[in-house]
């Protein structure tokens, strides 16, 4: 039987986890209303409305790219969410408060407005933006430790926050593209609000993600080493500070391309931007693919000890037949069959990290045998929707194992002692899985 936690520390538990949830939905309320605001004054309402019309397009398949790549091990929305509104609403925020303070404090001591804006754009707005932007991936990594626990992590949590500050800063820029074009009457061919939107939302609207995923990679290298064996706190301080320089290095070099001369911006873009941006999705594919075979691993070692099927693992193991499970389960029991399946998925890639990260981390986490048990407990809850579904999409995705030939019983070998789908799996881990029930009932743990 899985032990219960004492009531009173449940209930401190419940308050302090709902006092820290209102505080953060008021910090991104307040800065989203200021934010909107800001942008609607400096650019108009006719201007805010066309720049929010036009600076969503890329939102959708920059998100979907990166939720993409945490297909493997799903985080919460609720997390991704508040990486996007951190970004959207307060990185925002503080970046055009400090940015205008930065650029009027400068001209005011120089007395000359180029000099201050280029210091502005090239100098000062990469350390503010991207420092805003790491700021809400240092909160993840600090207070949400479960859902960041590698480079893929970073990657992802990078680009949310990413994508929702280039669609504010998009918002901006398009809007005052737009009024400068209704104020002096260009044509089509002459307008600012096509060209803008040209360079910002085709041509680079990976941007802002470029840089601030060298951040993420950073934190989730920390993230790595904060797991493994050989603890090193200068390593786990030093690999976010090194990121967070890289992406601040890379947003200047971007920043100051358009005052490289008359080719200096296409020459940038060919020679840094394009192929890191292609290095950058080829290491996005080398981190999925070896995320999904770690949770086969791991699931492996529960599979033989009877919490799951062998066919739940070779689903488990395909991002599409995940998706054709969850689409299963919709087709015969509804939206809240299709989300216990997605729940179920989700608990059982988080419980095979939980115990890689064991396995190959230090010799003992105290905090492991309780989240094992309660991923456990999850997952038996929602076995019996969500084992069927799994099972039929690997068997429609043909990932089933080959059937072993059948061996009569006279002929077949005897089993080693204390074999059997309750024994222990010691092999493969720090923490066996003893003889057991189901959760909450007569088995011992």
């Amino acid at each position: 039987m899985f032990p219960a936690l004492p009531r009173p520390r449940v209930r401190a538990q419940v308050s302090l986890r709902f006092r820290a949830r209102a505080c953060v939905l008021a910090v991104l309320s307040a800065s989203g209303l200021a934010i909107l605001e800001l942008v609607r004054q400096e650019t108009g309402t006719a201007g805010f409305l066309v720049g929010l019309g036009l600076a969503v397009l890329p939102v959708a398949p920059l998100l979907a790219a990166f939720r993409w790549l945490g297909r493997a091990a799903p985080r919460p929305w609720a997390l991704l969410l508040f990486c996007f509104a951190w970004g959207a609403c307060t990185a925002a925020l503080i970046a055009i408060l400090a940015n205008d303070f930065a650029t009027e404090w400068i001209a005011g001591a120089t007395a000359d407005p180029s000099d201050a804006d280029l210091l502005g754009s090239v100098a000062i707005a990469p350390v503010v933006e991207e420092s805003a932007k790491a700021a809400a991936l240092l909160a993840v990594f600090a207070f949400r430790g479960r859902q960041f626990t590698g480079p893929a992590d970073g990657f992802t949590v990078a680009g949310f926050t990413a994508t929702g500050f280039a669609f504010t800063e998009n918002v901006l820029y398009l809007g005052n593209a737009f009024t400068e074009d209704l104020q002096g009457s260009v044509g089509v061919l002459d307008s600012v609000t096509l060209a803008t939107f040209f360079v910002r939302i085709v041509l680079s609207p990976f941007a802002h993600p470029l840089f601030t995923v060298l951040t993420g990679l950073g934190f989730g290298a920390a993230a790595a080493v904060r797991a493994g064996r050989r603890r090193s706190r200068p390593a786990r301080c030093g690999l976010p500070l090194l990121g967070l320089a890289l992406a601040v290095g890379l947003h200047a070099l971007w920043n100051s391309s358009s005052r490289m001369g008359e080719y200096g911006f296409y020459r940038v873009y060919g020679c840094v931007m394009v192929p890191l941006f292609g290095l950058l999705l080829w290491l996005a594919v080398r981190m999925r693919r070896r995320r999904l075979r770690e949770v086969a691993g791991e699931l492996e070692v529960y599979a033989a000890a009877g919490w799951l099927a062998p066919a739940e693992v070779s689903a488990m193991a395909s991002v599409p037949a995940r998706s054709l499970a969850r689409a299963l389960a919709r087709r015969s029991g509804g939206r809240a069959a299709g989300r216990a399946v997605a729940r179920y998925e989700a608990d059982a890639a988080a419980l095979a990290l939980l115990r890689h990260r064991a396995r190959t981390g230090p010799a003992w986490d105290p905090e492991f045998a309780g989240r094992e048990a309660e991923l456990l407990r999850s997952l038996w809850q929602r076995r019996a929707t969500a084992g069927p579904a799994l099972a039929r999409a690997a068997a429609l995705e043909d990932l089933l194992p080959p059937r072993r030939p059948f061996v009569p019983a006279a002929r077949r070998p005897g089993l080693p002692t204390g074999s059997g789908p309750w024994s222990g799996a010691t092999p493969a881990g720090p923490s066996p899985i003893r003889r057991c029930g189901p959760p909450g009932g007569g088995g011992g743990r």
